[in-house]
């Protein structure tokens, strides 16, 4: 057993025997994830407050399940994308979810979009893309936020959303290909037309 896994198995045995604090360290260490997954993922702010809780009551209450088969961020990032495909088909079950920005994806992401420099200027990319990815359907905002805002392999999503490492793979590559389709239509009619849409 690597150093990691086992200060972390000690950690899970001293949140089951009730320290508060332990389980407070792991909410703080995983946070970001199951904040990025539920923005993307479901559109109501106050929606995506009570669906972390609800989250971090799952993962404290299923926390004895956890084998250490895998990564503990793929195990949480699954009941995370679990959770919010439960929230969305109850809230809406005739739409796929919907997602508002939250987060300033592009400053650290390059999704492969090389826009012309003069359609680029005056125009808000951020708003933009941020737009796109809330249209994509609720399957590809998630592996494009665990993959990209989490660093996540393609064999930890593929375990996190209980998917074939291939489905991932083009799941990635048709919402990158669609992101891209999309952003450059919208340039080159705003240069077409001199307009803003």
């Amino acid at each position: 057993m690597t150093g990691d896994r086992m200060e972390m198995t000690e950690e899970i045995q001293r949140i089951q025997g009730g320290d508060h604090e332990a389980f407070a360290r792991l909410m703080k260490a995983h946070l970001p994830l199951v904040m990025h997954v539920t923005a993307r993922m479901v559109a109501d702010h106050e929606d995506r407050k009570d669906l972390c809780q609800e989250i971090f009551l799952k993962v404290f209450r299923n926390l004895e399940s956890f084998r250490g088969e895998s990564k503990l961020s793929t195990w949480i990032a699954r009941i995370a994308y679990n959770s919010c495909l439960n929230h969305l088909q109850k809230k809406r079950p005739d739409l796929p979810g919907g997602g508002l920005p939250g987060i300033r994806i592009e400053d650290r992401v390059d999704w492969g979009v090389r826009l012309p420099d003069a359609a680029v200027e005056g125009l808000d990319v951020s708003e933009k893309l941020h737009r796109e990815i809330d249209r994509l359907p609720v399957r590809y905002r998630a592996v494009l936020t665990l993959f990209h805002l989490e660093g996540m392999r393609i064999e930890e999503i593929a375990e996190a959303m209980d998917m074939p490492e291939g489905t991932v793979k083009n799941d990635l590559f048709r919402a990158r290909k669609i992101l891209k389709e999309k952003l450059l239509a919208c340039y080159a009619r705003e240069e077409l037309c001199g307009q803003s849409i």
